[in-house]
């Protein structure tokens, strides 16, 4: 087990945290950027809700039951986790902390409130905040078919209220009209600009 408590105190990695509210495209992004030449490393989060179809376990998500995500909890072997929308989401922290100690660039996908976790657990974390127009949030959510109308409600008001903790992020970058070569290529700048002039 790696010495958690001496890495929290001094470790040469950088974490980076994507985030934003259902819809924004925080998956996709994340997709394009493993197809970049950029070396990062990717922590698979867990989570107890069903695969959508594109998912593959071990790859986009660790699907697990719910009882398994409690002895987790109970463990304490996870960094952040949260309910969302009636599903648990949570990231391990063993893989994280191993990379941190190696000095590996972590890119990390969690929701708002994780992120805000993160980052009071690790200062020097960079939150990148990924945000849309609410009409545009509002369409994907509707096209991906993965929600009911009720659910999508709840989403698109839970947006509203994670797009007024925009201050407490590093950076902010709008992803209107799904750019993702644009988007892709801003959070690849924000990570080279950290981690090249070592940013804290």
């Amino acid at each position: 087990m790696t010495n958690q408590n001496t890495i929290l105190k001094n470790y040469h990695g950088f974490l980076f945290i994507i985030s934003g509210p259902s819809g924004v495209g925080k998956d996709t992004l994340v997709s394009e950027i493993k197809k970049s030449k950029y070396p990062y490393y990717y922590p698979i989060t867990i989570t107890t809700r069903k695969p959508r179809n594109v998912e593959t376990h071990g790859i986009h998500y660790y699907f697990v039951h719910k009882t398994e995500f409690q002895k987790l909890i109970l463990q304490n072997q996870l960094l952040e986790w949260a309910n969302v929308y009636g599903d648990l989401y949570g990231v391990p922290k063993e893989p994280v902390y191993k990379a941190l100690a190696k000095g590996e660039r972590i890119l990390l996908k969690v929701d708002v409130q994780g992120a805000l976790k993160i980052k009071s657990d690790f200062p020097k974390s960079i939150l990148i905040f990924i945000t849309a127009p609410h009409s545009e949030l509002k369409t994907r959510l509707i096209k991906r078919m993965t929600e009911s109308d009720e659910k999508i409600s709840q989403r698109l008001e839970t947006a509203k209220k994670e797009k007024e903790l925009i201050k407490k992020f590093d950076y902010t970058i709008d992803n209107k009209d799904g750019d993702l070569k644009y988007t892709v290529s801003k959070i690849n700048q924000i990570i080279d600009l950290v981690t090249n002039n070592k940013i804290t």
